[in-house]
């Protein structure tokens, strides 16, 4: 599946995305269990909201991570991987 920079997609249904304190991080919590996120998925997944475009996710995170090299690629790579294990699912 192409990635395009006006796709739109969500948390997928049956999975619950939140801060987890005693984590210390960001998960997904899915009937079959939980995923702890690092920081750069936990970023990318925060902004995954059934509303933002990529092209928006892209933008935000650039201008909160101006430093960071290929972030583009990165974001790109977390939503494939997002996908690829259901845990988000295309909205339009």
């Amino acid at each position: 599946m192409t990635i395009e920079h006006k796709d739109i997609y969500k948390i997928a249904d049956h999975h619950r995305f939140q801060w987890e304190k005693a984590q210390d991080c960001y998960v997904i919590l899915f009937p079959e269990g939980m995923v702890k996120l690092n920081g750069g998925a936990g970023e990318v997944l925060n902004l995954v909201d059934g509303v933002a475009t990529v092209a928006t996710i892209i933008e935000l995170l650039t201008v909160k991570f101006p430093d960071a090299p290929n972030l583009e690629g990165d974001i790109i790579g977390m939503i494939e991987l997002g996908l690829e294990k259901a845990w988000i699912q295309k909205t339009n």
